[in-house]
């Protein structure tokens, strides 16, 4: 496994106690945490750099571009993207994906068009197509999950017919940690002329992701869940599909020459940037980029799997708890979902925070799922790179006293 110790000491934050415990922190998969190289490499820019891009000449001007222009090639690297035209800096993965329906879709599907999508979805990779639906006439259809939370490529080839346009999927699931067949499903989807619409939120902090590999027409993730800074997210697309779309932002930056009534854009990847950019987002996304790319991506999956394993293994021997998603852990990520009988996922929140523990609790801005399980609402554990097997024993001895604590209050 990873040597946690040492990992954690790049990360300030971690340094400190929570209600009189040390700070546990499993709550990675709403947010990671930022390590001290990250949070320099804003530092630095605001110091030293700070300036707009793409228009002044002077040094800080020029300093400043080539740091957020380096960022992108960073990008571009760690999804091997063919090109930086094929690299869109977003505010996170929820604007990427409005992005692919407002430019992409509203141009692209009519009425009786079909959009395919999962039980399992992010609010963020549901509502767009919602959307979108309403407003094209378009057929929007859901790919039924098996009983472990899993997908099924049956199920996927009796989804999506020659009707379909558009096909957008999780990657890895928010919830259920479920890791879905992107490849094979994104084959079956260009078989039927459908593109593809990868939500990579929850993969690009833990797996190599090579989109050339997927064959994905769209992938979209957030800086902030991989140790990068909140505000700063990516859209992917291929070149080919990205030059016949238009922006959905107009303004600054984005332009190539305005006239009184008619104006023109400049070329990827700028004309979907408009406005001053997200500068120091990129630049903290590309220190953590570097970060993690020191570490091994592949490593951080291998550590996540064991993580989670071990976590099945000690957390199913609490009677009354039920954990949620594939039961081999090889399928799915640094995620475990579960509830105690009785008791409000809130509430255990609640207890484990007094013990310094930090989980989410809540529907995870996924209701439909919440509803195909059965369930109001979830808490979740969900680690990184800095959680060792020492914080899931933390958890399991935090649950057992949840336990007795509302056993004996009702």
């Amino acid at each position: 496994m990873l040597n946690t110790k040492e990992i954690r000491s790049y990360f300030p934050i971690l340094n400190q106690e929570i209600n009189g415990h040390p700070l546990v922190y499993l709550d990675n998969g709403a947010t990671s945490q930022k390590p001290i190289q990250v949070i320099e490499a804003i530092k630095k820019y605001y110091e030293f750099e700070n300036s707009n891009v793409h228009r002044g000449v002077h040094t800080l001007g020029n300093r400043a571009t080539d740091s957020y222009e380096g960022a992108r090639e960073k990008v571009r690297k760690f999804i091997n993207a063919k090109s930086t035209k094929e690299v869109i800096f977003t505010r996170g993965t929820t604007t990427a994906i409005n992005t692919v329906a407002q430019s992409y879709g509203l141009a692209n599907l009519k009425e009786g068009d079909e959009i395919v999508i999962t039980h399992m979805e992010h609010h963020s990779n549901i509502i767009p197509w919602q959307q979108l639906a309403k407003k094209t006439g378009a057929v929007l259809k859901y790919i039924d999950l098996e009983a472990d939370g899993t997908l099924s490529l049956e199920k996927v080839r009796e989804t999506i017919t020659n009707q379909t346009k558009i096909v957008s999927i999780v990657y890895v699931s928010n919830v259920l940690g479920t890791m879905n067949p992107i490849k094979e499903i994104t084959q079956i989807a260009h078989e039927h002329g459908a593109v593809m619409v990868v939500d990579g939120a929850q993969a690009a902090p833990h797996l190599k992701l090579d989109v050339q590999a997927l064959d994905c027409d769209f992938l979209a993730f957030s800086g902030h869940k991989m140790c990068g800074p909140t505000g700063i997210g990516v859209l992917y697309g291929k070149e080919a599909l990205l030059d016949k779309m238009e922006p959905i932002e107009f303004g600054g930056e984005m332009i190539d020459f305005v006239g009184l009534y008619d104006s023109t854009w400049k070329e990827l990847p700028w004309k979907f940037e408009g406005g001053t950019p997200i500068i120091a987002g990129a630049i903290g996304l590309g220190a953590a980029i570097d970060f993690l790319e020191e570490i091994g991506l592949d490593e951080i999956e291998k550590h996540e799997h064991e993580l989670a394993a071990y976590a099945m293994e000690k957390m199913s021997t609490i009677d009354g708890l039920s954990i949620y998603g594939p039961v081999d852990a090889a399928k799915r990520a640094g995620i475990v979902t579960f509830n105690l009988d009785d008791v409000h996922p809130h509430d255990v929140a609640t207890v484990l925070d007094m013990s310094g523990i930090a989980v989410r609790a809540g529907h995870h801005c996924a209701q439909p799922l919440m509803k195909w399980l059965q369930c109001v609402a979830t808490a979740r554990a969900s680690f990184y790179i800095y959680n060792s097997e020492e914080d899931i024993d933390r958890l399991v001895t935090g649950l057992l006293s949840a336990k007795e604590y509302f056993n004996d209050v009702f």
